[in-house]
């Protein structure tokens, strides 16, 4: 019995830890050297977020309608 309370836990923290993983990544941010401007992608949904900051601290972002599309990588 005491060896299932440990493969219970140890299952139990590997899916923690892959949770806590995919939340804590779920953005990605991309900038442009021209403008003051930063992309957010929401990767869970794939909304994007144009946000700016003027100074330092919170930056306020807008959704905007993304054109294109990545298309489907050529099959070999």
């Amino acid at each position: 019995m005491p060896v299932l309370v440990g493969a219970a836990m140890i299952a139990a923290a590997i899916l923690l830890s892959t949770l806590v993983t995919a939340v804590s990544t779920r953005f990605i941010g991309m900038d442009s050297p021209n403008d003051d401007n930063v992309w957010l992608i929401d990767r869970m949904t794939g909304n994007v977020y144009k946000c700016q900051a003027a100074d330092r601290g919170k930056a306020s972002c807008e959704p905007e309608v993304a054109t294109g599309s990545i298309g489907q990588p050529p099959k070999r």
